[in-house]
C-alpha cells in the first residue's frame, strides 16, 4: 500500500506518468483496430473497440514490465495482468455500448473516455495488485 500511498500523496506522478505513455502505445494500437474494424465494416464498434483492447493490453504489458514497474519475474505478475487486461476490456465494452447505444455517442468519443476511466483504473490495479510484489517500486525519477 506503500506505492498507492506515494501516488497520492504526489511522490508516484513520474510512474503515473510513465504508465500513461506506455499505455499510449497499447492504446493506439486498439484505436487502429478499431477504426480499421468499423471503417472496413469488420465488426461494430463494440467488438472492435474489445478486439483492440486486447491487442493493446498485449503490447501494455510487455512494455510496462520493462518501463513502468520494472518487474523482475513475468510468473509473478502475467495473470494479474491478464484479469485486470480481461476485467479492463469488459468494462470497455460495457462503456462503450452504453455511450454509443444509449446516449447515441460517436464511437470514437466514446472510445476516448472509456480510454480516460480505464487508464485510471487499471494503473490503480496494477499498482497495488499485479507489480506490487515484483517492481523495485521506486519511482522512476
Amino acid at each position: 500500500m506503500k506505492a498507492l500511498s506515494d501516488v497520492i500523496k504526489g511522490r508516484g506522478w513520474l510512474r503515473f506518468v510513465t504508465y500513461a505513455a506506455v499505455g499510449a502505445v497499447g492504446t493506439l494500437v486498439q484505436y487502429a483496430i478499431l477504426i480499421a474494424c468499423v471503417a472496413l465494416h469488420l465488426t461494430g464498434p463494440v467488438v472492435g473497440s474489445t478486439v483492440g483492447a486486447v491487442a493493446g493490453a498485449i503490447v501494455n504489458y510487455f512494455l510496462n514490465v520493462r518501463y513502468t514497474f520494472r518487474a523482475r519475474s513475468h510468473a509473478a505478475c502475467m495473470t494479474k495482468f491478464a484479469i485486470t487486461a480481461l476485467l479492463a476490456a469488459a468494462l470497455n465494452a460495457l462503456l462503450m455500448k452504453i455511450l454509443i447505444d444509449v446516449f447515441s455517442v460517436h464511437y470514437v468519443l466514446a472510445q476516448l473516455v472509456s480510454t480516460g476511466v480505464i487508464l485510471c483504473l487499471t494503473y490503480g490495479i496494477n499498482l497495488v495488485w499485479t507489480f506490487s510484489h515484483t517492481s523495485d517500486q521506486q519511482p522512476t525519477e
